[in-house]
C-alpha cells in the first residue's frame, strides 16, 4: 500500500484496534503512556511520524531542530518530540502551532509540556498530545538534540515514518513495516467487534457474544 492509503485506512479503524493489532503482530506494546493526553480537541489523527529530541542545557538557544522540521517535512507529518528529562517546560507552544498550521502538519505528539492552550483552541484547532501543560519556556532550560532519528515518546520507540494513530483513548505507533498487516487486523478486530455487537443487542446476552466470537 502507498502511504497515502495506508493512512486513508487507518482514519477509518478504532485505535484501540490497532493498538490490538500492533501488540498480535509486532510482539510489544505500541500505545503510548496514558499521560500522554489529547490537549487542544479530540480530533482523530494519522500520519506519518518526524522526530525530534530535546534535553536539559543551560543555553539560551531556540528548539532549532523543531523548528526546521516544522517547515521541511512534508504536509500531514505528525510532529513527535521526545524529551530526555522532564523538566517541567512547554516545548511546544502558539508560535510552533502557527507553523505547522502554515505546513498543513496533521498533529504534535509531546513527551513534555504544551503552553499557549487557550491561543491554540482559539485560533488554530490543532491536535496536541502532550504529557502536561506549564507556562515554562525552555530558553535556558532545554535545547534540540537532533531530529528525525529513532527516539521514545511515551514509553514506545518512534522511528521516522512511522504512521501514528491517536484520538480521545490515547496514541498507538504502527512501526511502518508492519503497516499494512497492522491495519488488515485492525479492520478485522473492528468488523468482528461489530458483528459480535450485533449479536449481544439482539440477543439479549453478553454472554453469548463472547462465546461465539471469543473477544472483550
Amino acid at each position: 500500500m502507498t502511504l497515502d492509503e495506508l493512512i486513508a485506512g487507518f482514519r477509518t479503524v478504532a485505535t484501540a484496534s490497532a493498538a490490538d493489532a500492533v501488540d498480535k503482530i509486532v510482539g510489544t506494546r505500541g500505545y503510548m503512556d496514558t499521560a500522554i493526553k489529547p490537549r487542544i480537541n479530540e480530533k482523530k489523527i494519522v500520519g506519518p511520524a518526524v522526530t525530534v529530541l530535546e534535553g536539559p542545557s543551560d543555553e539560551f538557544l531556540p528548539p532549532q531542530h523543531a523548528l526546521d522540521i516544522i517547515d521541511e517535512s512534508p504536509a500531514g507529518s505528525v510532529i513527535c518530540i521526545s524529551v530526555i528529562e522532564d523538566e517541567n517546560v512547554a516545548v511546544w507552544g502558539g508560535l510552533m502551532t502557527a507553523g505547522a498550521v502554515a505546513n498543513k502538519h496533521e498533529a504534535a505528539i509531546l513527551d513534555g509540556g504544551v503552553r499557549d492552550i487557550v491561543e491554540i483552541r482559539r485560533d488554530y484547532d490543532f491536535p496536541v498530545y502532550a504529557r502536561s501543560a506549564s507556562p515554562g519556556t525552555t530558553l535556558g532550560r532545554y535545547r534540540t538534540y537532533s531530529s528525525n532519528e529513532p527516539v521514545r515518546v511515551g514509553g514506545v520507540m518512534v522511528h521516522p515514518g512511522d504512521i501514528i494513530v491517536g484520538d480521545i483513548d490515547g496514541v498507538v505507533v504502527v512501526p511502518r513495516q508492519h503497516a499494512e498487516t497492522v491495519l488488515e487486523m485492525a479492520l478485522e478486530i473492528d468488523q468482528r467487534e461489530f458483528e459480535q455487537a450485533r449479536l449481544i443487542i439482539e440477543s439479549g446476552s453478553l454472554r453469548e457474544g463472547l462465546a461465539k466470537y471469543g473477544r472483550i
